[in-house]
């Protein structure tokens, strides 16, 4: 599958690269035919090599909740510094 300048694959896209390399066809040949840099290629090699799609699936799971509580993280954060900031205020009757 050949693409245009600057497209991206999907990450089950680069995994299926990445086991026709680790079945033997040679990084060169395999950088031709996708239309890959070897700089792209190693990337992908470090982030997913070894990795099963139902991996990967998981792991954009794991980052998604991850994520999402980060989120909750931060506005429980803003919840308690606006909570502060009105205790601190003076509240004596005039």
């Amino acid at each position: 599958m050949s693409r245009g300048k600057g497209k991206r694959y999907k990450e089950e896209e680069i995994i299926r690269i990445l086991r026709e390399a680790e079945s033997g066809v040679p990084v060169g040949e395999l950088l031709r035919k996708h239309n890959v840099s070897a700089g792209t290629y190693y990337r992908w090699k470090s982030r997913y090599g070894g990795m099963e799609v139902q991996q990967l699936r998981r792991l954009k799971e794991l980052e998604g909740e991850n994520a999402r509580l980060k989120r909750i993280v931060a506005d429980q954060m803003l919840d308690i510094d606006a909570l502060k900031d009105i205790n601190s205020k003076n509240w004596s009757s005039p």
